[in-house]
């Protein structure tokens, strides 16, 4: 009988203390939704984020903590399996390539400032230089194997099919290559390393950036189409939460408009519309 009654304590106890935890609040997820967890690779719109828009979130009261990755892919990986919240350094285009690829739910939360792909010269420094079967490197993942495409295109150095889908091209599209040029994909990252054993390189704004290159070296900046412009990215199911509509209230800002007007003295931000 005895013994019952001490378990009846112990039982009642723990009851006791649950509630008291419960009212005191311990154990709640508050702090936990005021705190947002981005996914910083290495470009110019992790730093744009960090300079431009968590300020704006903090004086909101949300906590930004941030966890550096080598490259876009691996920050998508971590996104999508809920290690951070959002991220900041892809295009719609590579987001939908990354979501077909790993089955991942990854959305467009809004479109932010996007620094251009250019054309950069390796052995050659002028596009009227391009000569018979010079060797020009552009991106191998699929969406910027695309875009390195349109650019080539858009110098008058190749051709594709009139209905070829823009983020979709790939070099068996190609109906005409009037300097036979040898058109060798490879990492994006390897690139800019690359450029003193090749005549010309595509490479996208963010690469430029952190490889600490002269973006007014470019021989050619793109014409960005839409699908190519940078995109905020979070989980599908984050899309409408309150955190996520703070990050574009955050882009929107007068604030941020401020800010952004002080770092693109010489244009190289693209600024979509939703952000003019």
């Amino acid at each position: 009988m005895r013994k019952t009654k001490i378990i009846g304590s112990i039982v009642g106890l723990l009851s006791v203390t649950l509630l008291f935890i419960a009212g005191c609040g311990i154990g709640d997820t508050e702090d936990d939704a005021n705190e947002i967890h981005i996914g910083m690779a290495p470009s110019p719109y992790s730093d744009l984020f960090s300079e431009g828009i968590e300020p704006i979130l903090e004086d909101e009261g949300y906590t930004v903590t941030e966890t550096d990755f080598d490259d876009l892919l691996q920050a998508d990986i971590a996104l999508s399996e809920g290690e951070i919240d959002l991220n900041v350094d892809q295009h719609e285009a590579y987001l939908e390539d990354f979501n077909e690829n790993n089955d991942a739910n990854l959305a467009k939360l809004i479109t932010i400032p996007s620094a251009p792909t250019g054309i950069y010269g390796g052995e050659k420094d002028s596009l009227d230089d391009v000569e018979e079967n010079d060797t020009v490197a552009i991106p191998d993942d699929a969406s910027n194997t695309a875009r390195g495409l349109l650019l080539l295109e858009q110098a008058g150095w190749v051709t594709l099919e009139d209905d070829v889908n823009p983020i979709e091209a790939t070099s068996s599209d190609i109906v005409d290559n009037p300097y036979n040029l040898e058109i060798v994909e490879m990492d994006t990252y390897q690139i800019p390393r690359t450029l003193e054993d090749i005549d010309y390189g595509v490479i996208s704004g963010a690469i430029v950036y952190s490889a600490g290159m002269d973006t007014s070296s470019s021989l050619l900046n793109e014409e960005i189409v839409d699908e190519f412009e940078i995109i905020a990215t979070v989980d599908e199911e984050d899309v409408d939460s309150e955190w996520a509509q703070a990050v574009v209230d955050a882009y929107q800002s007068d604030e941020f408009a401020e800010f952004l007007d002080e770092q693109n003295e010489d244009d190289y931000w693209n600024i979509p519309e939703d952000l003019e």
